[in-house]
């Protein structure tokens, strides 16, 4: 039998991500966006009229003028690719060596490690505050050549204080990413700001807020020069004509974006309300989702809550969110819905 020692050392301890059996169960477990599709990538869908037989553009150059126009910034200033995880893979892939510190905040996005670690950096993980903020003398400490941090944080929700990342910005000698992925639901966004902060990235992604996760759509925003050094290392042509077309098309409906943020900003606190008549305790959120403590077994209240049809993320096992939740915000209807189906399995236990 082949061992694992045949793989590069840096991955052996590698285990394959999220992949849940699927039998038609309403899914409050991927933060994706309960409105449905973006309505203008799937009207440009319907209607495609592409040449498959030539390359896309090398760097989706429509993509990135439109969120040009969109941001105010300049085409020079993005990156795109295949999901914001490529822009994760290109922003190490560029800036650390073998050996390098990188930091991220614990609990954050449990896939900053396997792409440091596949690079062959050090993965670093720095506890954050008990009010579940940065610690930044901490962050600091490893002298890192990258430090990374989700804003709002996934999975606990609440974003970090802007003087916090300002400070860190300003006192790390390595790159910055600020992972916005969530940042549509925000009240305050970094992108603005890339061309003040040399050392800052800024990343996003069309899988949330925009509703098309199924495309694989994401970008980086950066100063001139951090985001030529990334071109350079990205892998030409990795985003497909098809998804860059319609990402442009989605782009340009605005509407659907102030939409999905309005809903999610009414639905927030009603959602957490009922979860804590349940006897939850839910974390302040300012993303599309919600983590909560569970009042009974956290793997037991994922599970039935399956078996009845509703799935739910589950992150009681992990440091800093023992016995704990997390579920996207639905509408009115999903919500009631997975109150309804929780309360069922609580009176069951």
């Amino acid at each position: 039998m082949v061992s694992r020692d045949i793989m590069r050392s840096t991955t052996r301890d590698f285990q394959m991500y999220y992949n849940p059996e699927l039998h038609n169960e309403v899914r409050l477990d991927t933060n994706t966006n309960v409105l449905g599709d973006n309505p203008a990538a799937s009207k440009f869908l319907k209607n495609i009229d592409i040449e498959i037989n030539g390359y896309p553009n090398t760097y989706s150059n429509n993509l990135r003028d439109a969120l040009a126009e969109l941001y105010d910034l300049e085409r020079s200033n993005f990156v795109v690719g295949s999901g914001s995880d490529e822009m994760l893979d290109v922003s190490f892939k560029t800036f650390t060596e073998w050996g390098d510190n990188c930091v991220s905040p614990v609990p954050s996005y449990t896939l900053y490690d396997y792409f440091v670690e596949m690079n062959g950096g050090k993965a670093i993980g720095v506890d954050l505050t008990e009010e579940f903020q940065l610690d930044v003398d901490a962050m600091l400490k490893p002298e890192a050549k990258i430090i990374i941090m989700p804003s709002p944080n996934n999975p606990t929700g609440n974003s970090f204080k802007s003087k916090d990342i300002e400070e860190i910005l300003n006192r790390s000698k390595g790159i910055v990413i600020v992972d916005e992925a969530y940042g549509e639901y925000a009240d305050e966004s970094m992108v603005s700001r890339v061309n003040e902060f040399e050392n800052l990235i800024v990343l996003r992604t069309f899988s949330k807020a925009y509703a098309m996760a199924g495309l694989r759509v994401g970008y980086a925003v950066a100063s001139k020069p951090i985001a030529d050094m990334m071109n350079c290392v990205k892998i030409p042509y990795s985003l497909n004509a098809i998804s860059e077309w319609a990402a442009v098309a989605a782009v340009k409906d605005q509407e659907f974006i102030r939409r999905s943020v309005e809903m999610v900003r009414a639905e927030r606190p009603y959602l957490a309300d009922g979860l804590r008549k349940l006897g939850f305790e839910p974390f302040p959120s300012d993303s599309n989702f919600i983590m909560a403590k569970a009042p009974v077994d956290h793997a037991m209240l994922v599970s039935q809550l399956k078996a009845k049809g509703v799935m739910i993320r589950d992150f009681g096992s992990k440091r800093r969110t023992e016995n704990c939740i997390r579920t996207t915000v639905g509408t009115r209807e999903l919500n009631d819905l997975l109150l309804s189906k929780i309360e069922e399995v609580l009176r069951e236990c």
